[in-house]
């Protein structure tokens, strides 16, 4: 109903007050200094003493040659104390006249006699076009402008003015309607007096501009929120430069060496972050790309976006940045009732343009009655299901699309949706669940004999193959009794001390003994089971026996050697032969246990 009533009033408003209001002096600035026409307007407007009532609004009226390439149009008015207030607008149609009008609410009823200042910015894009269209490398870049020399409006105006703020002072040739005036980049126009309503001479303007010429083709923003604390943003990008198109080759010697070779280019560019942004990442279709640089600032996160090359007229480029933030300042709940707050669209450099976005924002699974307030129209499209890891029936995802898109449109939206917080107990119940499952089949697989009959043939090996296995390991523990002994020897050499080689000597007759009787209740049981193993063991034995032999050998020498009896050369050429021996029959014993 209230829609209904602004329209009812928007229409009698104009019917009344558009033939009587007054433009009694409209002020403005073409600032074609970037690749974007920023247009700003401050009118007076006053409705005439002898008028047939008040209005209640005032028609805006877009020149017939920039209509389409209207990206941003904004409208405030200034009170008593300079506090600007924003106007709604309105598209709407005027009858008998094409083209493209907006209705502008005012924020009371402008009575006959009175008179209000309200100022209006308009943002074109793709309207400089480069002249020459092609230049090389060492070239400048040249862009042309068509305009309106009189601002383009429905009501009669008693004197206005224009200011043109261009590039660069390099100006080819500009109209001179009214002998204009011209100081470095400005050209001034006017005052023009009491000029009709919908008046036009075309305004042309050729200069040098080499700002960067950045177009965004094409963007997808997706935005992936959870409740346990996280937001996942990612960015899609795909870029061009759409100035004057590089002609001819690219020498990246002249590039680098000559500062004023490819002028018009552009090598890096800057990203503005939120300041929470964290785990940022900066790819392509190759990989990481190494080269961008990141500052931590104090209210945001600087990225320095440099592409693999520089991007000259005609260029593209493709990249994808993300990064995580944290959920608490970007989302609100009331019990249930949740809000998420984000930007539509974030700052990717200065003076952006964005040909086609496209955002994406995926809820938790379970969000309903979904609602999205947006501060500029939004083309919303069907929902859509995202599927993650341990997702059932999906997540819900918001699909929106805009075209035609400037800094002006880096505002918030409100996404509004209701939750079950119960719901958050899903996912790791079913992780619970899934381990359970598992666990209890393992349990049942392992406890559970599926065959049919018994093998007595593999019980029995497996058997002779843990028996194998002891008489290994009792092998390898009683050679390892004659290192420690030979220490024992060693320090009896050394020391002189009878009792470190008779303890040494009761520890090996000991161990060795038991080791002994040990492994040869195994041989017994391998004789049991019929294994030809047996044969085997047994051999290890009677090496073994030998090994100790020439062990008891050395020490007994040892001795005779401390004591005086037996020559020094006599006894390092008996210990020569006793070590050749044993190692021999040493590598015997390992052959026999590698074949068991």
């Amino acid at each position: 109903m209230a829609g209904l009533a602004w329209r009812l009033l928007l229409c009698l408003g104009c019917a009344l007050a558009a033939p009587d209001l007054v433009l009694e002096e409209a002020k403005r600035t073409v600032d074609l200094s970037t690749h974007l026409a920023k247009v700003s307007a401050e009118l007076n407007l006053a409705n005439p003493a002898g008028s047939a009532g008040s209005a209640g609004a005032f028609l805006l009226a877009l020149e017939p040659g920039l209509e389409p390439r209207l990206a941003y149009l904004g409208v405030q008015v200034k009170g008593e104390e300079e506090e600007e207030n924003t106007l709604e607008v309105r598209e709407t149609k005027v009858k008998g006249k094409s083209g493209k009008f907006f209705t502008v609410k005012l924020p009371s009823p402008l009575a006959p006699g009175a008179k209000i200042r309200v100022s209006v910015e308009m943002v074109f894009t793709h309207v400089l076009q480069p002249y020459p269209t092609h230049i090389t490398q060492a070239e400048k870049q040249f862009v042309v402008f068509e305009g309106n020399h009189y601002f383009y409006s429905p009501y009669p105006t008693k004197t206005q003015t224009m200011r043109v703020k261009l590039a660069s002072r390099n100006i080819e040739s500009y109209t001179k309607l009214g002998n204009p005036s011209r100081s470095e980049d400005m050209l001034e126009y006017g005052p023009f007096k009491d000029i009709p309503p919908y008046s036009q001479d075309t305004l042309k303007v050729h200069y040098e501009n080499n700002s960067p010429f950045l177009t965004i083709t094409s963007m997808t923003r997706v935005i992936e929120v959870s409740h346990w604390g996280n937001i996942a943003v990612e960015e899609t990008v795909d870029l061009k430069h759409t100035g004057a198109v590089l002609k001819g080759p690219f020498s990246r010697y002249d590039y680098q060496r000559q500062p004023d070779s490819g002028i018009s280019s552009v090598k890096s560019f800057k990203t503005i972050l939120p300041a929470a942004a964290q785990d940022v990442y900066y790819r392509d279709e190759i990989g990481n790309i190494s080269t961008s640089h990141l500052l931590i600032l104090d209210d945001s996160v600087e990225m320095e976006i440099r592409p693999r090359f520089p991007l000259f007229g005609g260029w593209k480029t493709h990249y994808i940045i993300g990064y995580n933030l944290p959920s608490y300042e970007y989302l609100y709940n009331l019990g249930d009732q949740y809000a998420l707050k984000m930007r539509f669209v974030d700052h990717v450099f200065d003076e952006q343009v964005t040909d086609s976005l496209t955002v994406k924002i995926i809820l938790p699974e379970g969000a309903k009655n979904i609602h999205v307030d947006s501060p500029y129209e939004i083309n919303r499209a069907a929902d859509e299901l995202h599927y993650t890891y341990l997702d059932t029936f999906g997540r819900p995802v918001i699909v929106a699309h805009k075209n035609n898109m400037v800094e002006q449109h880096i505002q918030d939206v409100v996404v509004h949706y209701t939750f079950n917080k119960i719901l958050m107990l899903q996912e790791p119940l079913l992780v619970v669940g899934a381990f359970y499952i598992l666990f209890f089949t393992v349990i049942i697989y392992v406890r559970l004999d599926f065959s049919i009959t018994k093998d007595p043939a593999a019980e029995a090996r497996m058997k002779v193959a843990c028996i194998t296995e002891q008489v290994l390991t009792l092998v390898n523990k009683r050679l390892g009794l004659y290192r420690h002994f030979d220490e024992a020897v060693n320090k009896y050499k050394q020391s002189r001390d009878i009792s470190t080689l008779n303890s040494g000597k009761k520890t090996l007759e000991t161990e060795h003994k038991v080791l002994t009787s040990e492994i040869a209740s195994l041989q017994s049981k391998l004789k049991t089971e019929g294994s030809d193993l047996c044969d085997k063991v047994s051999e290890i034995q009677k090496l073994d026996s030998q090994v100790k032999e020439l062990v008891l050998k050395s020490s007994v020498e040892a001795e005779r050697l401390v004591a005086g009896k037996l020559k020094k050369d006599t006894y390092i050429e008996n210990e020569k032969l006793h070590s050749n021996k044993r190692q021999e029959l040493v590598t015997k014993i390992d052959n026999i246990l590698d074949a068991l």
